[in-house]
């Protein structure tokens, strides 16, 4: 078959997966659940800064600097921060599509850090990456088929049922027509594309898949079905996750546990259930006060958000000690000063914080910063914002008339200038002027309506 041209007698053959219930069709039978399947240790990338003729180093920038972290086999990791904070820079570390500046990263035991392209050939078989952009990470020129068969190609591998036979299961399996076997990515939507990808990845049955923001491309509708798809693959194949993305109502649904980042840093790492019933860091617990709970019973119910004030620091020269404190409220002059160490305060719940929320303070004693007070503004929503919204038509009508009374002041005395009466006929102009500004408010609010 044309399809598996360059398929040499000595390559390998893997058995046909098929699509049944759970506990049949799984992939991942030598890595128990529970076993360590990534281990990250202070793992560093530095982009340099180049500047003048010569092309010399001036800086770099610490996209990220530092981080500890593993992956259980069989577990979703959950890796959420604002942007620029290095979540996909990680993301391309630990599939060694990046080379690190410093740390290290092991697989099933093994260091990976520095393996070169013949090195890491085998091992892309076990670790496979869904992109953000489900329209750049396609090739326009080539089918589907030819996207989805291209691991085997380069991998050497010779699917039980031959190639094509194959590429048509994965396209079943991640909810697609096999029909679409010859159909180019421009024929298809965005939730289409980026299930095209996910084909692709799982085509060599990997042991890790790491998604860099899967659905954020995406619409609510096709997201949830994204979202569900990954779920019942984690289920069906065995497959161990490390999920990049924005929406922390994704990460809840998603993940096992949840590494929250900012300015190249964990700051928490924790699983579900605690971080989001009791955050630590002072930067998660504005993260989840700005997380909208859809639940009807507390429609009403009076609570607080917290907005930080100023942009994130740079990463090219990021503040010293804590690179938080420049943002948050219980900053204090050893947050200034010492950078926090990720240490576990309970159990399965670690935090870089030297004053944490809801855990003993790792600091007493310490002064709040003046300026810490003015980092954040508190907005109460609920209950205590229900009385103001009947006061706010009655008080925005005068905003509405001062300018115009101001325009009919201005005109009296105009109208008076070029007369040249009078005072008295002024006065009298300016009754009547009155008498005007109390109709001119009503036309404008009638374009208003309109």
């Amino acid at each position: 078959m044309s399809e598996d041209k360059g398929v040499t007698d000595n390559d390998v053959t893997i058995p046909a997966q098929g699509k049944g219930a759970a506990g049949q069709g799984v992939l991942n039978k030598e890595a128990a659940p529970g076993e360590v399947l990534l281990k990250v240790s202070g793992l560093q990338k530095h982009f340099p800064i180049r500047s003048g003729l010569l092309k010399r180093q001036t800086g770099s920038v610490k996209a990220v600097d530092g981080i500890d972290f593993d992956v259980r086999s069989g577990e979703t990791l959950g890796v959420v921060g604002e942007s620029g904070c290095g979540k996909s820079t990680m993301g391309r570390l630990i599939t060694r599509l990046l080379e690190p500046t410093g740390g290290s990263v092991e697989f099933e035991g093994r260091d990976i850090t520095h393996l070169g392209v013949r090195g890491m050939r085998p091992m892309r078989r076990d670790v496979q990456m869904i992109f953000q952009d489900p329209y750049s990470s396609l090739n326009p020129r080539h089918t589907v088929g030819g996207i989805i068969s291209a691991p085997f190609k380069l991998q050497g591998v010779k699917p039980e049922g031959g190639i094509r036979k194959e590429v048509q299961r994965l396209l079943e399996v991640v909810g697609l027509n096999p029909e679409h076997y010859n159909r180019y990515p421009h024929e298809f939507s965005g939730g289409q594309r980026q299930r095209i990808g996910i084909a692709r990845a799982l085509a060599l049955n990997p042991k890790l898949v790491v998604a860099d923001e899967p659905v954020s491309a995406l619409d609510v509708s096709i997201q949830a079905q994204v979202v569900n798809l990954l779920d019942d693959l984690q289920q069906e194949l065995g497959l161990t996750y490390v999920i990049i993305a924005h929406d922390l109502s994704v990460i809840r649904h998603v993940s096992d546990r949840i590494a929250v980042m900012y300015l190249g840093k964990i700051v928490e790492l924790a699983d579900r259930k605690s971080l989001y019933s009791a955050p630590m860091h002072p930067y998660t617990t504005a993260l989840m006060s700005a997380v909208p709970v859809p639940d009807p019973k507390r429609r009403g119910v009076k609570s607080e958000r917290i907005l930080l004030k100023g942009d994130v620091p740079s990463p090219i020269s990021p503040p010293s000690g804590c690179r938080f404190h420049t943002r948050c409220w219980k900053a204090t002059e050893v947050c200034k000063t010492q950078e926090p160490v990720l240490v576990e305060l309970k159990p399965g719940q670690r935090v870089a914080c030297h004053h944490p929320e809801n855990a003993p303070d790792q600091a007493p004693g310490e002064a709040i910063l003046p300026e810490a007070r003015e980092s954040i503004e508190v907005v109460t929503i609920g209950e205590g914002a229900e009385p103001s919204e009947p006061v706010a038509p009655v008080a925005s009508e005068p905003a509405e008339t001062e300018p115009a009374a101001a325009t009919a002041e201005s005109a009296a005395p105009a109208e008076s200038a070029a007369t040249a009466e009078s005072a008295a006929t002024a006065e009298a102009a300016d009754g009547k002027g009155g008498a005007s500004r109390g109709d001119a408010p009503e036309e404008p609010q009638e374009s208003t309506d309109k």
